[in-house]
């Protein structure tokens, strides 16, 4: 090799290796945060906790399973996310000795978070898959099918104070998800404080009794040895306007100062009514599921149409896509969708149908979409 090219790829390599340290240094600044990724843990679920804990700056936020935990990943981690999904399936894919790990994580000063399934798997619910972390006890467990939507929570004064963009606000909204319907276990000696208070009272599907889910606790907090838990009935993370709130929990199971986030993220008023999902309504939602297989351009808008104004739980999986329909308008739309429901996951697919677009006036309605979702991140 001649010496000229050698000096080439000597300033070469150390470019790259300066570059990767430094991006190396970088991440290791930040607060280690891990959500777990195993059997039982609902996909989208993952994808949307993941996505908001990106809106922390401060944050670096990956995927773990039970091997990594098996392996000690828990040792490089400062919180952990369990997500929504099935509780009773994501204790018995962590097993025992994975979930003495867990405890003992957060027992040393680990922070945790466990959202909807996440918070059942926390319970202290006694014959139930449960890791007796939060003191909080599951009633009514076998109508836990019981429907869901756009709920009203109201906050408590320690609530406010962790949340104060919306401490002035009577009733807020948020998504929720068959969450478990907690008391307090009373021969638990964990004591947890309630942050926030169900107000809707959900119970359209599987014969679930009326008068369960109002009045009880949408948000509680404890501690546990030198750690801290949240456990969150609702879905923020699935909630375009208050996924912030996620990473919010999370700096207070580390006890570390809330920051604020981009006012685009912040956005309470989003969402200003109950919106639950009747059992006409999901007869309705589940023949769109044909529609996007089999309709014309007029029909899939329309379907568009409705199920964002029913913020649809199901939709996320079927409008992916429909960012590369034959037909612009419904690619439009389904842009269009993606942006105003802040789904974040989605950002690669819309940027692949905006680079893809050969429409020069589609085109440029795909970038509005674009911006806009893009304006989302930090």
């Amino acid at each position: 090799m001649k010496p000229l090219h050698y000096l080439i790829l000597l300033s070469l390599l150390f470019v790259q290796c300066t570059q990767k340290t430094s991006e190396e240094e970088l991440l290791s600044d930040k607060i280690q945060v891990a959500v777990f990724d195993g059997y039982g843990g609902a996909q989208t679920c993952i994808w949307e906790a993941v996505a908001a804990m990106k809106l922390d700056t401060e944050m670096n936020v990956r995927t773990i399973t039970t091997a990594d935990i098996a392996n000690n990943v828990l040792d490089s981690i400062e919180a952990l996310i369990i997500p929504g999904g099935g509780g009773s399936r994501q204790f018995l894919n962590l097993g025992s000795e994975n979930q003495r790990r867990i405890k003992d994580f957060v027992a040393r000063g680990g922070g945790a978070v466990g959202i909807c399934a996440g918070a059942y798997l926390f319970s202290s619910t006694p014959d139930y898959a449960s890791m007796y972390l939060n003191g909080a006890q599951a009633i009514d467990i076998e109508h836990d099918n019981r429907g869901h939507g756009i709920a009203k929570f109201t906050l408590t004064y320690e609530g406010k104070k962790l949340f104060p963009e919306i401490a002035n606000r009577d009733t807020s909204y948020v998504m929720y998800y068959e969450g478990p319907v907690f008391v307090k276990n009373e021969s638990d000696t964990i004591s947890y404080q309630t942050l926030a208070m169900m107000e809707s009272d959900v119970h359209e599907e599987g014969n679930a009794p009326a008068g369960m889910t109002n009045n009880k606790p949408f948000f509680i907090t404890n501690s546990y040895g030198k750690g801290r838990v949240f456990s969150s009935i609702a879905h923020p993370e699935a909630t375009p306007g208050m996924m912030w709130m996620l990473p919010r929990m999370v700096r207070w199971t580390l006890d570390l100062p809330i920051v604020e986030y981009k006012q685009n993220v912040m956005n309470p008023d989003i969402f200003n009514k109950e919106i639950l999902m009747s059992i006409d309504d999901l007869k309705q939602e589940s023949t769109y599921y044909q529609t996007f297989s089999y309709g014309t351009a007029d029909e899939k808008i329309a379907a568009l149409n409705w199920l964002q104004s029913n913020h649809s739980w199901d939709a996320k999986r079927w409008i992916q896509g429909l960012l590369f329909d034959g037909n612009a308008s419904v690619r439009v739309r389904a842009a269009k969708y993606i942006a105003d429901t802040h789904y974040l996951h989605y950002l690669p697919d819309l940027r692949a149908a905006y680079n893809s677009e050969n429409d020069e006036s589609t085109k440029e309605q795909l970038k509005e979409q674009l911006d806009k979702l893009e304006a989302l991140l930090p």
